[in-house]
């Protein structure tokens, strides 16, 4: 149908905690014809950590990941949100510094034997939806139209900051997760805090306080009506499906992936997407699309 083909970069989590991500980013690329050739070889990105310690060290280690997938001559397919947000900030800094581009280079090919050119385009699963006409491709491929679910998506924070690494055209006001939504037949919920952070980044160090950000995302969305939270970043979903049960206040809201969401709609099945894995089963919620 689309007939492309992209590097695909797992991420860390999507191949441990989260690995029904995986699981239906596979499934619905196949259904839609995008060949993927898994980055095997590729690092992670970071997550922001690394480089607050050491930025070189962060920015070669992306680099490489750039480099790698140049050299197969394909485009990188993030299915993280964080992990997209970071090799956007990292090739903003190198593209547009062609002295620190260098120094980085230098280093690459001293330790790797690797070059970065500049020429690898990086996209999140949302963003190759949305491009070259695959959203209306996709739209006449549903089976399963999702009408009357009420769906709240959630952006995560590396989607909307810093504003000028961000893929969407109005950061502040996005509806690019809507957009898809939409096609699939499903209602969007505007909620108050569908672009707040989650709370994931100080779950290790303040769990209290990661949780109460949790507990305001699923509040809003509750209050504003939503059946279920849609999220493009695994962290994101982690926070709000698998500590769900800790967060105070009375929620019973299914978490679902963007990939999981269009694969119903495509016509799998809610086992063939994982998504009885889920610590909040939306099956629920779901059993009208069954």
């Amino acid at each position: 149908m689309v007939n492309c083909k992209y590097a695909l970069f797992t991420g860390c989590v999507a191949k441990g905690a989260g690995r029904e991500l995986l699981t239906a980013t596979e499934a619905v690329c196949e259904k839609l014809s995008i060949e993927l050739a898994e980055m095997t070889d590729a690092s992670c990105c970071g997550a922001g950590v690394i480089s607050e310690d050491n930025p070189m060290a962060a920015d070669l280690l992306n680099a490489r990941t750039f480099a790698l997938a140049e050299e197969q001559g394909l485009d990188i397919m993030n299915i993280c949100i964080t992990c997209q947000g970071v090799h956007n900030k990292t090739k903003n800094k190198l593209d547009n510094n062609p002295e620190y581009k260098a120094e980085v280079n230098l280093e690459l090919k001293r330790i790797s034997g690797k070059e970065y050119k500049g020429v690898v385009k990086i996209q999140h699963f949302g963003q190759v939806i949305l491009g070259d006409s695959v959203l209306e491709k996709m739209k006449n491929m549903v089976v399963r139209p999702l009408t009357g679910l009420k769906a709240g998506a959630f952006y995560g924070c590396y989607a909307t900051r810093p504003h000028e690494c961000s893929d969407l055209d109005n950061p502040d006001s996005p509806d690019e997760m809507e957009k898809i939504i939409e096609a699939l037949g499903a209602t969007p919920v505007d909620y108050a805090a569908r672009l707040k952070c989650c709370g994931f980044p100080i779950i290790m160090m303040n769990k209290k306080n990661s949780l109460a950000l949790s507990g305001n995302a699923l509040n809003s969305a509750q209050n504003a009506g939503a059946d279920c939270l849609i999220t493009q970043c695994p962290l994101c979903h982690l926070n709000l499906d698998a500590y769900q049960p800790e967060i105070p206040g009375e929620y019973n809201m299914p978490i679902i992936h963007i990939q999981q969401l269009v694969g119903l709609a495509l016509g799998l099945e809610q086992n063939e997407l994982k998504m009885n894995t889920h610590i909040v089963n939306p099956a629920g919620i779901l059993s009208q699309f069954a």
